[in-house]
């Protein structure tokens, strides 16, 4: 594997482990301090405000008139529509019904990048696919209560969506990584995502009461905006430059994986087979998917 090709890969597992961590975080600042589209604002706000500083210091790559189109839709399939749609579905549906749902990711990538990019859909990928959603979902459903029915359907389907969206900006932004640095990209489509996020966060965000913010909260809300934000979006986007959206996106399901050793390390759960089993299905999955394009 190429050492270029090796850094991608620590790349998507630092931002899937900062995902993992994120879990446990963001449900301590929402709902009870900032409402779900009022922290959407704040995070996209934050990271814009970072991208912004950091192209300026280590980057004056412009941006070709041609790639604006493209860059716009980033902006409302990788932030604006992510974004809204995971919270407004979350809020509808439960938790283990999106876990469940989010899984369907790599599968509507592979899709896209057939239709968009015109990539071939191998066996390979197939294959690997088809063990990390096993690995995925062992892991998510082992002892846990989920159900489909007309309660939650609205949210499901808004979680699907989600997934759909942030797949579609996944295949449309690869081309654009041949062309300029991740760092100029990001910064482009957070912008265009604050324009597009604006409207729906406004209320919620001139809502918080800043004063009631304890330290842990004030840590805890830093940690989502500057970790799972800003740092995630960017370690992605470097490793989507090296490796294919499938590649990228397989990566999902290392996040129940990691969500359960954090449990586990903090005392919450307890390692079983089921969740060994699970691991080593979503990894091997994860390599099968990558192999071809290393």
């Amino acid at each position: 594997m190429k050492n270029t090709n090796i850094k991608a890969h620590l790349a998507l597992f630092g931002a899937n482990i900062i995902y993992g961590l994120n879990y446990s975080v963001a449900k301590d600042v929402m709902p009870e301090y900032i409402q779900p589209f009022g922290f959407i604002l704040l995070r996209v706000l934050g990271a814009s405000l970072l991208f912004w500083f950091f192209h300026s210091i280590l980057s004056n790559e412009k941006i070709d008139k041609k790639d604006w189109t493209r860059i716009a839709l980033c902006g409302l399939f990788g932030v604006a529509m992510n974004q809204l749609l995971f919270f407004a579905g979350l809020n509808i549906t439960t938790p283990i019904n999106a876990a469940i749902i989010m899984t369907s990711n790599p599968i509507l990538v592979i899709i896209a990048a057939s239709i968009i990019l015109h990539d071939v859909i191998t066996r390979q990928k197939i294959i690997g696919l088809a063990l990390g959603i096993v690995g995925a979902l062992l892991i998510i459903l082992f002892n846990a209560d989920f159900s489909f029915d007309a309660t939650t359907w609205q949210g499901d389907v808004m979680i699907l969506m989600n997934a759909a969206s942030y797949g579609v900006y996944l295949v449309i932004v690869k081309p654009l990584m041949a062309k300029y640095q991740p760092l100029t990209i990001i910064k482009w489509v957070f912008t265009f995502g604050l324009i597009y996020v604006l409207p729906f966060g406004v209320y919620d965000f001139m809502t918080i009461e800043w004063s009631t913010f304890t330290t842990t909260i004030w840590l805890e809300t830093a940690f989502v905006v500057i970790c799972t934000t800003f740092f995630a979006y960017l370690l992605n986007i470097f490793a989507l430059k090296k490796l294919q959206p499938a590649t990228v996106s397989t990566y999902i399901y290392t996040q129940p994986v990691l969500a359960s050793l954090f449990a586990i390390a903090m005392g919450k759960d307890e390692l079983s087979l089921v969740k060994i089993v699970g691991a080593i299905l979503i990894f091997t999955g994860v390599y099968i998917v990558s192999k071809r394009f290393s």
